[in-house]
């Protein structure tokens, strides 16, 4: 795949997609390994901070120079319509530029990133990764929403698409038709009864199961009522702020913390249970453990399968690239240091975004959005470790994705 990949670069720009756990983050990382070996500038973004940070890159916004518009005209109105030398010299130094989560991205930011990239004149390629049958663009109030693939744009860039099948999340031939099912909001009476078996008592012990929220509301207060029941005292880690550049001040690092879901302080007890939430080479996103042990720079966890894991510290930077003379380096403006634990008794269906989940529980009642439930239900390893909340309302009407995603996919 990542030969085939390679060889629609030489003439294309690249669309990678597929449905959850196919293997898009796998494949995109391996061409940006490729790059990097040949001594090509990669820029990695997304066009949230969270999605940008498990790339390892920065927002849309922040590296195009798009300040706060959400669209041409404002940007005009913003006096950001001509970029400044800088930031033209810093695309033109691209070779390829990299747009995760493509599905969250809207027609007016890709509008805006042609416009920037016919500006410098960038002659490189641009990999644009993620699935339109996930979560959409993030609208203001009551606006429409547009997806990527509305735009001109979109056409302008003249896709070819690599389409990833299966899942290495899970091998349950079963399970894996309901996903797609319920991915594509085409169920049937045998889809809706094997919902309807997912639905079962939940256990006195909530504390053995996580529960995932549409609301970060929902996901904090029960984080901290079941913490409160926990023996013990609270601990609270502080995370460790780093600024690289002088010019930084508190409002941009509380805003990036906001964007990278990093919390001022972890609170935390010895035996409360946590979920990783980065990859490692003993543990991976969406691993489930429980604390035996914390210090100031070492927590130990002891995970499901027994075995005890020492956790120290991950830095998260805000970087930017900056043109230096012909070349681009990547400058860091922050970086924030904490451990890559979240409590494990409640998260929401956004922050479990690239996460492999075990033994947790959906609350139904609080999707709201499109394609949310499949998200949410595409996490779990198992069809015997995850746990629905009965709906108020039917699984047809749960289980639905915006219409222009739908035709888009079927189209494609």
């Amino acid at each position: 795949m990542v030969e085939n990949a390679l060889k629609i670069l030489e003439t294309s720009n690249l669309f990678i997609t597929g449905g959850a756990g196919s293997g898009k983050t796998t494949l995109t990382r391996a061409l940006i390994d490729d790059a990097v070996k040949k001594g090509k500038s990669v820029a990695r973004l997304a066009s949230t901070g969270m999605a940008a940070t498990l790339i390892g890159g920065q927002t849309l916004h922040s590296f195009f120079d798009l300040g706060i518009a959400n669209s041409q005209e404002e940007l005009e109105r913003n006096g950001k319509l001509e970029p400044s030398k800088k930031i033209i010299k810093l695309i033109r130094s691209m070779q390829i530029i990299v747009i995760d989560e493509i599905s969250m991205v809207g027609a007016p930011l890709l509008d805006m990133i042609r416009l920037r990239l016919l500006q410098a004149e960038f002659s490189g390629r641009l990999i644009v990764v993620g699935d339109f049958l996930q979560l959409p663009p993030v609208t203001r109030g009551s606006e429409p929403i547009y997806f990527a693939f509305e735009s001109l744009s979109w056409e302008r860039f003249g896709f070819e698409t690599i389409r990833l099948e299966g899942s290495y999340r899970t091998h349950e031939a079963e399970f894996l038709s309901l996903l797609e099912q319920v991915r594509h909001a085409r169920i049937d009476e045998a889809a809706i009864s094997a919902l309807d078996e997912l639905v079962k008592p939940l256990s006195e012990d909530m504390s053995s199961v996580t529960l995932l929220f549409g609301k970060n509301i929902s996901a904090q207060n029960h984080n901290r009522s079941q913490l409160e029941h926990l023996h013990g005292e609270i601990v609270e880690l502080s995370t460790y702020v780093t600024l690289h550049d002088k010019k930084m001040q508190e409002r941009d690092v509380e805003r990036f913390m906001v964007e990278s879901r990093i919390e001022p302080a972890l609170a935390l007890k010895v035996g409360a249970p946590i979920l990783f939430t980065r990859n490692a080479w003993n543990y991976y996103n969406g691993e489930r453990g429980m604390i035996t042990s914390i210090e100031e720079e070492v927590i130990w966890v002891k995970k499901a399968d027994g075995v005890s894991v020492k956790v120290e510290r991950v830095d998260t930077t805000k970087t930017r690239w900056v043109e230096k003379g012909s070349t681009a380096s990547e400058e860091k403006l922050i970086t924030l240091s904490q451990f890559p634990i979240t409590l494990a008794f409640a998260i929401t269906i956004h922050k479990s975004q690239g996460m492999s989940l075990a033994d947790y529980v959906i609350e139904t009642n609080e999707i709201f959005a499109p394609s949310q439930f499949y998200v949410a239900l595409s996490r779990s390893v198992s069809a015997h470790r995850v746990t629905l909340i009965r709906p108020n309302r039917g699984w047809e009407k749960l289980c639905f994705v915006h219409p222009k995603a739908k035709y888009f996919s079927v189209r494609e």
